[in-house]
């Protein structure tokens, strides 16, 4: 039987498929020496890739910064709150004992409504919703406090459960509110974000930023036994200390709100400021908002944003301007009525019919529109009067540190405009413009530049990262010219003939001018009787002045027997008496013989600075002055109350030097006042407790207190 021959085909494919797996065999072997020697695959480090598989990472949440006023009571803060939701799906039971999901819909609904805001049947339909692993409450679950939350822990509710969130919380609600602005929370990043105010333009210190912890952990999450840490701290967002004070920004709140209710105005506008220093103590404006509810309908800042022409406001300065260049003549007569200048007709506020002939004097009590034409034309010539508006600064911004500062616009091209900017009309200035040219009226000629954010400090390290301190703005005029004006606008407050009569306040001296600004509309200014922006600037006590504040109402529902300084002395009043008060700056004694009181003798304060240090202490004490040496330099470098300025026996002198050591002083029976003025001219970051005179305090007198933050407690006299 003969044997079969082999199939050459077969050897040969059986030898090309030996070679091609011995070719694959090599190429494996070449691939696992190279991730041996290399440890990459595709450029990718395997140790690390393996590593990433069995390391979990933790996120440790950090703040966002808080705002406080200038005492350290809180403004905005982050607060956390809880979503409410419920479990649905069965298969999160486990233990039907403990059931961990929603048990009982009917019971469950019936509970809820009576702590959340829904209705039972709404919480009823979302429970029903088919085929649900959870739902949720919309608005209502959102935003759950802490309290509410043990609430409803106490029901013991099946499947009832809670996530964990941040929130901004503003604790009083309407309180400065476009100043502030908000911070939002982007639900889908978690990151808390500035959208308005100082919340956005000082997000970058505010801003957080959160840290972690890795470890390695089983394919479940959980941490392996040994597994090493390795942690990144969070940084909390650095806390913004406002010049604001909580307490005055109350009193204005309140009066505003006041007013709103009852006049129904289109606008609200009103400033309290330290006109010693430039510190704005309280902002606000009507129409506003809860910060924590939103309900948003105006953006803007009026006090910074809002330019319009400001109305016999606007007088001061030209009287003063007229003052300081020698011209004002207060017993010159001149016809009221109307005016003719350039191609227009000026007339006096009452339909131009004036008051006959009049002297310069009379005219200013009476706020003759006639009277400060003829200043600004006749006496100062409209090319020097423009000198004084660029003094006082009507042509720039204030720089004030606020976001969207507005600029003015001077109509000074033609006669009759520039006659009409001496009183008031055809130019528009903000409210901050005027409220910065004012402190020089109050400040003995120097003009203070106004601010709102004191210091900012970093609470990761407890260092301060930014001071601000009171600026000179300008010297626009001098003391006395200053005095002058102060003078003539107490009168303007006391006379009987004087448009300022509204604004006394019993006890105190208050000198201010009235305002009333036409509005402009499409066919020209507006005619009703209502359509005006009706304001006062007012500064008290009238011969040192410790508050200038500024009201403006526009277009309020006045009554038929009304006037427009009415809503506006509704709030000035109030809030300038509360606000002295609560600064315990005493009423003004008068030569009453039934009350056997004698009025407090007032002198000027003299200029102590260059002076060595022992020389001004002994000429401080020489003019019955207390005075407060702060820094260890060799001679005075600032000093409050400013030269110029009235002041009364006894009273605390800050003389500071240019020394960086600075050593306690014994504060006790200061005045609230009197400590804050000395943080304020020394950079000491002081927070105090209580009202009345100081008892008490965390710094020894004579150490040093650089960098430290010292707590003052204030105690009320029996």
């Amino acid at each position: 039987m003969a044997m079969p021959k082999k199939n050459k085909m077969m050897n040969r494919g059986a030898a090309i498929a030996s070679i091609c797996f011995a070719l694959f065999f090599f190429i494996i072997l070449a691939r696992f020496i190279y991730i041996q020697i290399t440890g990459t695959v595709d450029g990718q480090v395997l140790a690390a890739k393996a590593n990433e598989q069995y390391q979990s990472k933790k996120t440790l949440e950090a703040k966002r910064g808080s705002i406080l006023d200038r005492n350290g009571n809180v403004i905005a803060e982050d607060t956390s709150v809880y979503k409410l939701i419920a479990i649905m799906s069965k298969k999160m039971t486990v233990d039907p004992k403990h059931p961990m999901h929603v048990v009982d819909k009917e019971k469950t609904a019936k509970e809820l409504s009576k702590v959340i805001d829904m209705s039972e049947s709404e919480i009823l339909k979302r429970l029903n919703t088919k085929g649900a692993f959870q739902v949720e409450f919309g608005k209502a679950g959102k935003d759950i406090s802490f309290s509410t939350k043990e609430k409803i822990e106490k029901l013991k509710l099946p499947g009832i459960a809670f996530e964990k969130d941040t929130k901004r919380y503003y604790p009083n609600g309407m309180f400065a509110s476009n100043l502030i602005g908000y911070a939002r929370l982007d639900e889908a990043t978690k990151d808390m974000s500035g959208a308005m105010g100082l919340e956005k333009a000082l997000n970058k210190f505010l801003k957080e930023k959160d840290g972690y912890v890795t470890y390695n952990s089983d394919r479940s999450g959980w941490a392996l036994p040994n597994s090493k840490e390795d942690i990144v701290a969070p940084k909390d967002g650095k806390n913004v200390t406002l010049t604001i004070d909580q307490k005055i920004q109350a009193f204005l709140e309140e009066s505003m709100t006041q007013v709103a209710k009852k006049y129904k105005p289109k606008k609200i506008i009103a400033t309290v400021v330290d006109p010693k220093t430039g510190k704005v103590l309280a902002m606000g404006q009507r129409p506003s908002f809860n910060l924590n509810e939103l309900d948003i309908t105006n953006y803007n800042n009026d006090v910074i944003s809002y330019a319009f022409e400001p109305g016999s406001t606007m007088k001061i300065f030209t009287l003063a301007a007229a003052i300081q260049e020698g011209v004002y003549q207060g017993n010159d007569k001149y016809q009221s009525g109307t005016y003719k200048v350039g191609g227009g007709l000026v007339r006096d506020h009452n339909n131009g019919n004036g008051w006959g002939k009049i002297d310069f004097h009379e005219g200013v009590l009476r706020s003759s529109n006639v009277a400060f034409a003829k200043l600004a034309k006749e006496k100062l010539g409209f090319t020097r009067y423009e000198q004084y508006l660029q003094k006082f600064h009507f042509y720039d911004k204030t720089g004030i540190d606020l976001p969207n500062e507005a600029s003015s616009k001077i109509n000074y091209r033609y006669e009759y405009d520039k006659a009409s900017t001496a009183y008031g009309q055809a130019s528009a200035i903000t409210p901050i413009q005027q409220i910065e040219a004012a402190t020089a009226i109050a400040n003995g000629g120097t003009m203070m530049k106004p601010y709102v954010i004191d210091h900012i400090t970093d609470p990761n390290t407890n260092k301060t990262i930014l001071q601000h301190e009171p600026t000179v703005a300008g010297k626009p005029i001098s003391s006395d010219t200053a005095k002058q004006v102060r003078d003539i606008l107490g009168e303007v407050v006391s006379s009987k003939i004087g448009t300022g009569q509204p604004y006394q306040i019993k006890g105190f001296d208050v000198a201010g001018k009235t305002g009333t600004g036409q509005i402009g509309g499409a066919g020209g200014y507006l005619k009703g009787r209502n359509d005006y922006v009706f304001s006062f600037m007012g500064m008290a006590p009238k011969d040192d002045p410790k508050l200038l504040v500024y009201v403006a109402v526009q277009q309020p529902q006045l009554s038929d027997t009304e006037t427009g300084s009415a809503p506006v002395a509704q709030i000035f009043n109030p809030v300038m008496k509360n606000s002295l008060l609560y600064l315990n700056i005493a009423p003004t004694k008068t030569d009453d013989k039934k009350s056997g009181e004698q009025k407090v003798k007032q002198e000027t304060m003299p200029s102590f600075l260059d002076l060595e240090v022992k020389q001004a202490e002994t000429e401080a004490k020489n003019k019955n002055l207390t005075p407060v040496v702060i820094g260890d330099g060799l001679s005075i470098k600032r000093q409050w109350p400013s030269a110029g300025s009235e002041f009364s026996e006894s009273q605390k002198v800050f003389l500071k030097t240019a020394g960086k050591t600075i050593k306690m002083p014994d504060m006790t029976g200061w005045s609230r006042r009197e400590v804050l003025q000395y943080a304020s001219i020394s950079g000491v970051h002081i927070e105090t407790k209580g009202q009345g005179y100081a008892v008490k305090q965390s710094v020894k007198n004579g150490a040093e207190i650089s960098d430290k933050v010292v707590t003052v407690t204030f105690k009320s006299p029996n």
